[in-house]
This record gives C-alpha cells, sequence and structure tokens, in this order.
C-alpha cells in the first residue's frame, strides 16, 4: 500500500525506505518513532509519486527478485548470479585501498537523477525540513542532489559495504552514516567519506525486544539459555559470565525449544523449510520442538508451507507446533516476526541484516548466503562465535539436537549478546534528538 506523506504531522525525521526485498524496511521499522504518523515512506512507492519514477524503481525492484532466484536455479542461473554479483561484490578489506572508483550501477543512479528521478519525493518532504533518514543510499543521494535542506543521514545495512553505498564525489558529501560496525566505519573512510560525517551506532533492532535498560533482552535470554542448554554443559562451566551479563538464570523456560525460519523476501528458499519441517515432524509431534515459518507478506509462500505442512500429517499442529507468520501489511507481519523472536530459540536465516539479531542474544544457523554483502555478513557471524553454517536439512532431526546436547548454541547466544551492538535504534535516536 502507498504511503501518503503528511508533512504537518509531528516527527523527529522522515524515515525514509524502500520496498525491495525486506532488509530496507526492516531497518526503517524500528526507527518508525521518530517519523511523522509513526511509519517510514518507501521511495518507490507513495502516493502521489510520478509514473517515470515508479517505472525505474519496478525495473530495479523486478531485476532485484529475479537475480536472486537465478543462484538457486540451475548452473547457468548461478552462473549469470556470479556474474551479476563480480560487479557489485565488496573488495577485500587488505590491502587496504583507498577511494574505490564508483561502480557501474552508481553511475546509473546518477544518471537517473540527472534526470529528475526521485525530485518529487524530495520536493515534497522539502516542506517540512528535519532530518530525513535513508535506510538505502539512493533516497540519501537523492536527498543531497536535489538539495535537501535539512540534513541527510543513511543507516547502513550489512557488516561491511560496497562502494555502491557512497556518492561520486564522497570527500564532498554532506551525508552523514550511521555504522553498523566498526568494519562499516573503516571502510567508508577509505571509500573518501570524512570523519565527522560517521557515527558508529550499531543497528537498528527493534525496542521491543530490548527494552529501556535491556531489561527485556536479558529476560528473554534468561529463558533461552535453558532450551539451547538442556543438559546444563555451558551453564555450570560459565554461570559467572550469564550472571555477570544477563543477571540470575531463570529456573524454568518459558516456552518450549523454538526454531525460527526467515526465508528470504523473494521466497527462493521456502523448499528448504518445507525439507526442516518434515526432518523435524515427529519431534514436532511429540512436543520436543516447536517451528515457527516466516512467509512474509506473500500469500503463495504462506498457502505452501500450509499446503506441505498438511502433507506431512502436521495439520493438526498449525499454531501449537508449527506457527507461521505472515501478514499482508509489512508493518503488521514486522510486528508479528518481532514478537515471535522472544519465544524463540533459534534463527535460521540466510546472513541478511538479520545477522544483526544476534545481539538479541539468538543463535543463528546462517543459510546459503546471496550476493557479496551477505558473504561477508556471514563472516561477521561467525568471527563473533554467534552462529554456524547450515548442516544438511535433511538430516536437522540429528544435528541440531547433537550441538544442543553439547550446549554449542546457548555459548553462541551469549557471544552474540555480548560482542554486537543492540542499542543501535537508542543510540539513533539520540543523534537525531540532539539536532
Amino acid at each position: 500500500m502507498a504511503e501518503e506523506l503528511n508533512p504537518s504531522a509531528k516527527g523527529l525525521a522522515w524515515v525514509v525506505a524502500v520496498s525491495m526485498g525486506y532488509g530496507h524496511q526492516r531497518t526503517a521499522y524500528p526507527l518508525r518513532d521518530l517519523s511523522p504518523d509513526g511509519h517510514f515512506i518507501n521511495a518507490n512507492n507513495y502516493k502521489g509519486m510520478p509514473e517515470r519514477d515508479r517505472a525505474r524503481w519496478e525495473t530495479i525492484r523486478k531485476f532485484y527478485e529475479f537475480i536472486s532466484r537465478l543462484k538457486f536455479s540451475s548452473w547457468v542461473g548461478r552462473l549469470a548470479f556470479g556474474i551479476f554479483d563480480h560487479f557489485q561484490e565488496i573488495i577485500s578489506f587488505y590491502p587496504r585501498t583507498k577511494n574505490e572508483k564508483p561502480t557501474l550501477d552508481l553511475k546509473m543512479v546518477f544518471r537517473w537523477l540527472k534526470d529528475g528521478w526521485g525530485k518529487d519525493l524530495i520536493d515534497k518532504l522539502k516542506i517540512r525540513p528535519i532530518p530525513l533518514i535513508a535506510t538505502f543510499s539512493v533516497p540519501a543521494f537523492m536527498a543531497e542532489y536535489f538539495n535537501y535542506p535539512g540534513e541527510i543521514y543513511c543507516v547502513v545495512s550489512d557488516t561491511d559495504i560496497s562502494r555502491a553505498w557512497v556518492s561520486l564525489e564522497p570527500e564532498k558529501s554532506r551525508i552523514k552514516y550511521l555504522a553498523p560496525t566498526q568494519r562499516v566505519v573503516e571502510r567508508l573512510k577509505s571509500y573518501g567519506v570524512k570523519g565527522e560525517n560517521i557515527f558508529l551506532t550499531g543497528y537498528p533492532l527493534p525496542k521491543e525486544n530490548i527494552g529501556l535498560e535491556n531489561e527485556i533482552v536479558k529476560a528473554d535470554l534468561s529463558h533461552r539459555l535453558l532450551n539451547l542448554d538442556p543438559k546444563g554443559t555451558y551453564c555450570r562451566e560459565f554461570m559467572p559470565l550469564i550472571q555477570s551479563y544477563v543477571g540470575n538464570q531463570s529456573k524454568t523456560p518459558s516456552h518450549i525449544l523454538t526454531l525460527l525460519l526467515s526465508i528470504g523476501g523473494a521466497g527462493a528458499q521456502k523448499e528448504m523449510a518445507a525439507t526442516i519441517v518434515e526432518s523435524l515432524k515427529n519431534k514436532i509431534k511429540n512436543k520436543e520442538i516447536k517451528v515457527a515459518l516466516s512467509a512474509g507478506t506473500k500469500k503463495e509462500v504462506r498457502n505452501y508451507f500450509e499446503s506441505e505442512i498438511g502433507e506431512f500429517g502436521l495439520g493438526g499442529e498449525l499454531e501449537k507446533g508449527v506457527s507461521i507468520i505472515w501478514d499482508e501489511d509489512l508493518e503488521t507481519y514486522f510486528k508479528k516476526f518481532d514478537k515471535a523472536l522472544r519465544a524463540a530459540d533459534i534463527l535460521w536465516t540466510k546472513p541478511s541484516e538479520l545477522s544483526f539479531y544476534s545481539a538479541l542474544g539468538l543463535p543463528i544457523i546462517i543459510a546459503s548466503p546471496i550476493g557479496s554483502q551477505e558473504d561477508f555478513n556471514r563472516e561477521w557471524i561467525l568471527r563473533l562465535g554467534a552462529g554456524t553454517d547450515q548442516k544438511n536439512p535433511e538430516y536437522i532431526d540429528e544435528w541440531l539436537f547433537d550441538l544442543l546436547d553439547d550446549g554449542w548454541f546457548a555459548g553462541a547466544a551469549m557471544m552474540g549478546y555480548i560482542e554486537a551492538e543492540k542499542r543501535g535504534a537508542f543510540n539513533i535516536g539520540k543523534i537525531i534528538g540532539e539536532k
């Protein structure tokens, strides 16, 4: 649904995302309380936008979804995806380089800007020149190119970024970057962004899952550790560490062991999710585990899950042993997903922006990366010790429970909680509120 811009509503900042997959909108969702009417704006879908602008965004969106599916098709598709990914890849950080040349897709964006792409959106937002927070680089470029009078911020949604996130002449740009990791800070500097325009904030996680003083995330992790360490292997050895960071541990879990599967927005991995449920069907029936399937806003993905669950003889387990997280309205879906995270113990996802959710004390099973940025996100998770690469989904009923008995998942939950920044949304709010 197209969002209506309301310049007269109260708010500290415009929060601008794009609807291509869920990543940039998921990044905007925890910041919605800063924006007029409490909603973020989609730069590619707002009321009254020129059809020419919409058509260009649609070209990008359709290509994005098409190229995402290619990797999971034939070898020809994988080859085509590899060629595409080569032109947008993030180069190795070492040896250190500076001022990498603009990418082809970045040059295309600025050609379209020269032709007026995005001017209508920025002209509408100029009516109330409060700070503008973009969760994708292109709306930030639009704001700068068309002389938006307020401050311009860009939230980075990956652990490392390509040159495409930075303007053609970064040393002259006034865009301020809100970086989730120290690596992003260093990468931005290497691209020529001035240090004064870079803020290390952490990624904006949902405040509802954290609490003003981290009280919510601590309570959830305290319960979760009981499910992740059923034999007490980890907790016996590291109880002082747990008490130091989480507090006194809960005596009983608040729910049965729960695995949350979040597939890509394009539905490219739904078959794998079905395989996982089939492998776990006996343990689901015996109430040893619950599986939550995230279908996003795609009705066809929800219907596919319902059909497969019925085929496995689990139709009666819907909402009890197997639940589906879905809603036609995106913000309602995000609300449901964030609520489901609190009752989840393990998150199985490709290493997208959800990599940062390891900071909630959720160990991650890493599905196959799609694209260069997800390769870097995977490395970040592994380096923290907050997750592991997926093993054969057909035998998850064996290897998942071996890792649980070893206490490995409990250790990964603690590493993510300790090492990754949790308070990005609060930190960004402070920066905006100080202006």
